[in-house]
């Protein structure tokens, strides 16, 4: 097995490729041998070492691929061997082979490729299980989606324009608005050049957004809830302004803890809003929840309402560049890693 290890926590470069004999699945668990493997923030945060989730190097991160199954596990009889599957993986997706709780490993639908596969455990099940089981998105609501044009972001749109009639605010970079109104942003607003709450505000006459769907962390939840609409939800997942540089900085993480907006209940009751947080790394013991939403997405899939816009591929050996360009925040939509 070829695997793509966090030597130490550092810049891109601490990325190697390590050889160790191929795993062997335990109760429970699914060997795959892996074709196509997700990177998300998540993996970026870990290597520069402020993923606390994270085991500490050397590690192998990855939390879902695609590829077929390779051996089954005692008291697993399904799929079978050599089924094309994708799988939700905790820690190891970034190798050739991987292991994979059974009850996260999925046949995949006729027509899905690999890239699709591997594109949608992660992204897509992170936005429908914020859209729609921490917040209740309806038609004629309005929703602001910070980084839309990361692979989080798109699928939150895609799943807003499935449900219809939902007025769409994104942030990004300019040159990412093309991206963002094809895939059906009405209102594109550069975070770089714009005040992001006064445009909202204008946009909307002053009301503010039905629902902030934010990943910046730091003061940004704090002016976040200042574009929420009586009644609004700020709904947290993330704090990549945490991970800014290419080595860990823990005197700007205290700085951003110390200075961190923390609500009491009077000041929600008394403003009328709801702030909520999402962490789909702690909902592994959840596997009917997890589960259930997995296969809301490949029915929706199926319908042709969920699709993944596939960044870049990269060898496996190419860690160190597709962390780049993800630290970075270059990329627009999913960055995949080719393992077969």
């Amino acid at each position: 097995m070829r695997a793509l290890t966090i030597t130490r926590y550092g810049p891109p470069e601490v990325l190697a490729i390590r050889e160790s004999r191929d795993p062997v699945p335990g109760p429970g668990q699914v060997c795959i041998r892996v074709a196509r493997a997700g990177l998300n923030f998540a993996d970026v945060s870990a290597r520069v070492g402020l993923y606390p989730d994270a085991p500490k190097p050397p590690v192998v991160m990855g939390y879902e691929v695609s590829g077929t199954v390779a051996a089954l596990g005692e008291g697993v009889s399904s799929p079978p061997v050599g089924t094309r599957v994708l799988a939700m993986t905790r820690f190891g997706g970034q190798a050739t082979h991987a292991l994979a709780d059974a009850r996260y490993v999925l046949p995949l639908p006729d027509g899905m490729d690999l890239d699709q596969a591997a594109a949608l455990p992660v992204n897509w099940l992170t936005a429908h299980h914020m859209l729609h089981r921490v917040a209740n998105l309806r038609p004629g609501m309005t929703l602001l989606v910070h980084m839309a044009a990361g692979g989080v972001g798109l699928a939150a749109i895609g799943l807003a324009r499935a449900v219809g009639g939902v007025s769409l605010f994104g942030t990004a970079s300019a040159s990412k608005h093309p991206v963002l109104r094809e895939a059906g942003v009405d209102h594109p607003i550069d975070y770089r050049t714009q005040d992001y709450v006064a445009e909202v505000k204008r946009l909307t006459g002053g009301r503010g957004v039905d629902l902030a769907l934010d990943a910046l962390g730091g003061p940004e939840w704090a002016r976040n809830t200042s574009v929420l609409a009586p009644g609004g939800q700020l709904i947290c997942f993330g704090w990549a302004n945490a991970t800014s540089g290419e080595s860990r900085n823990l005197l700007k993480v205290a700085t951003g803890l110390a200075t961190m907006k923390r609500w009491n209940a009077l000041d929600l009751m008394s403003r009328n809003i709801t702030v909520s947080g999402v962490n789909v790394g702690h909902l592994w013991s959840e596997a009917e929840m997890m589960r259930a939403t997995l296969d809301a997405l490949l029915a929706l899939w199926r319908e042709g309402k969920v699709r993944s816009h596939i960044d870049r591929v990269y060898p496996l050996e190419e860690g160190p560049a597709a962390h780049r360009r993800m630290h970075e925040r270059k990329n627009v939509g999913k960055i995949l890693f080719d393992c077969a």
